[in-house]
């Protein structure tokens, strides 16, 4: 018996302001082949199950475009597969804060697809001789018993939520929390396969336990996703695993035969993202900066690509003497392109002694949250934290170069 595990779609999902010729913005249409792709593929396939691990849209309430698109490709793959088991749990992007609000997925139960929302749900389907454990997202809930139940030959968990300690600090900060769920808790040998969701780079957990990542770049910050697919694609190594590479590169889902326990990634082409090696300014000139740039941009193949550079340490006045023509030019050829200047680090001298860094953003709002008044009934921890969250969403957001000179 075969399985499909995909996960986090992200359907509606929308960034910069670039248009087809119908109007729609480039990058939800992006998000939306892809997800054609990937239903191509799996009715090519033929699998006998198919595993949704959360995040079908990117918001609670997304557009009506987006809700008929994805009614429209459930639908088609349904009819393609009448046989296939379908199967789908609501993550944290799709599952509303309040309880009054309901989950939309339910839009997708006519089509022969079992939704699981809100809380977990034992699904047993005897003419396959197979049990599947749905856990939605559930916040901060209490967890379900996570263990096989019943008399099935097979036996998968489909989950939405993070294995404890594996987010990097970019993911961990900058996306809306979900439930946490330890490596022991989740019980991976108990299980034929665990098809996860929430992360959004190819990552194994244990060897029949996987987050088969998104279909495209849809991370708050896509620049952490991308140096978190080149880490775990063997580019820098593991100590615990120096033999073997980590993680796919790129996007895409897996197929699972739960039987010979083998796996089969099938990637899917998306649009290129591409993080252009660092440059450092310190003691350049305007002309200097602007000849490395050239270089840097002209050895990749940055046409409609999402591209960005950062160059740290320009000066101020390095920064508005840029070729801002050439600029320009690098912004038409590419779908989205980012010149991130950063400017020197200011050190200032505290008192007599000696020179003392400047401290960052994040220190300022974390010892001012640290030290003000509050109620007694306020954790000061929780509020520290929420404090650096909203900090950390407000600075992936794509800001302008220098106020007195934007690129």
């Amino acid at each position: 018996m075969r399985l499909v595990h995909l996960s986090d779609l992200h359907l509606g999902f929308r960034q910069y302001q670039r248009f087809t010729p119908m109007g729609i913005n480039q990058r939800e249409h992006d998000v939306a082949l892809a997800f054609r792709k990937a239903i191509d593929k799996t009715i090519e396939l033929q699998p006998d199950v198919v595993l949704f691990a959360g995040d079908v849209f990117h918001n609670v309430r997304p557009t009506n475009p987006a809700i008929i698109y994805a009614f429209k490709q459930l639908s088609r793959l349904t009819q393609m597969l009448p046989d296939a088991i379908v199967v789908m749990v609501a993550g944290n992007h799709d599952t509303p804060r309040t309880s009054e609000t309901g989950c939309l997925l339910k839009l997708f139960k006519p089509l022969g697809i079992e939704v699981v929302d809100g809380s977990s749900e034992l699904l047993t389907f005897k003419e396959r001789n197979l049990s599947v454990l749905a856990v939605p997202d559930m916040g901060h809930s209490e967890h379900p018993v996570l263990r096989p139940q019943g008399k099935s030959r097979y036996n998968v968990l489909l989950l939405h939520g993070e294995i404890e300690g594996l987010l990097p600090p970019y993911l961990g900060m900058a996306e809306r929390g979900t439930m946490e769920i330890s490596k022991e808790e989740l019980g991976a040998q108990n299980w034929d396969y665990v098809a996860l969701g929430h992360y959004h780079v190819w990552r194994e957990i244990a060897p029949n336990a996987f987050y088969s990542g998104s279909l495209e770049y849809t991370s708050t910050t896509i620049w952490g996703e991308v140096a978190e697919e080149a880490r775990l694609d063997g580019k820098t190594w593991s100590a615990a695993a120096p033999r073997e590479r980590l993680g796919k590169p790129g996007k895409g889902f897996i197929e699972w035969d739960l039987d010979s326990r083998r796996q089969t990634f099938h990637p899917i082409e998306t649009r290129a993202v591409i993080d252009l090696p660092e440059l450092d300014a310190r003691g350049m000139t305007a002309a200097e900066v602007d000849q490395a740039i050239s270089e840097r941009v002209e050895r990749a193949p940055i046409d409609d690509a999402i591209v960005r550079l950062v160059a740290k340490n320009v000066a101020r006045h390095v920064a508005r003497e840029l070729d801002h023509k050439a600029l320009r030019e690098y912004k038409r050829r590419a779908l989205h392109f980012q010149l991130d200047l950063r400017r020197p680090e200011v050190i200032r001298v505290h008192g007599h002694a000696s020179p003392g860094r400047r401290a960052s953003l994040a220190e300022l709002v974390r010892d001012g949250l640290r030290s003000r008044p509050i109620d007694s009934e306020i954790d000061r921890e929780e509020l520290v934290a929420a404090g650096l969250d909203y900090l950390s969403q407000a600075e992936a957001v794509e800001q302008p170069v220098f106020a007195d000179g934007p690129v």
